[in-house]
């Protein structure tokens, strides 16, 4: 059982502290969600709490950061582009932290790609990366008390680019 003060990963919220457990007949969970402009209250059945996971420690966190520039691209590919945003967002929905790096990484790739075929990317790979990207950075932040902002710098230095001061 999490303990109130503690963050968790809800599997369509992303990133949430626990707020509160009632104890009436069934056992709740009261989420808020992190980082979300106008975040809800989520009751959330302590029955449940196996589709939720802890947050990442600072250490697996830094991990994933460290691993970055060497971490493989999912090769995935559907017939259509729907099928595939399925299966992306089902994998971000229910996979690691490291599963959305890994798709954000692979996005950014297949983007830049088509840019430079001069060929326009679909919408839902957009979508697919900011999805992932939101659900990652936001995990990372909590794990290493930053800010989704300065975890996108940790990642630019350890890709080797200069951050851009705008």
């Amino acid at each position: 059982m999490y303990a109130i003060g503690e963050y968790v990963v809800h599997p369509g919220q992303g990133v949430c502290q626990v707020k509160d457990v009632t104890e009436s007949p069934d056992a709740v969970y009261q989420l808020m969600p992190v980082g979300q402009r106008h975040p809800v209250h989520i009751s959330f059945p302590v029955a449940s709490e196996g589709r939720l996971r802890p947050v990442l420690s600072r250490v697996e966190a830094e991990k994933i950061i460290e691993d970055y520039p060497v971490m493989q691209l999912d090769d995935f590919a559907a017939r259509n582009i729907s099928l595939e945003e399925e299966h992306f967002r089902k994998e971000i929905r229910a996979g690691s932290c490291r599963d959305s790096v890994r798709i954000a990484k692979t996005f950014r790739v297949r983007i830049q790609d088509l840019s430079q075929r001069n060929k326009k990317p679909p919408v839902a790979y957009e979508r697919i990366l900011k999805q992932a990207r939101e659900r990652s950075l936001l995990e990372l932040a909590v794990a290493l008390d930053s800010t989704p902002e300065d975890v996108e710098l940790l990642f630019r230095a350890r890709e080797g680019e200069v951050p851009e001061n705008n």
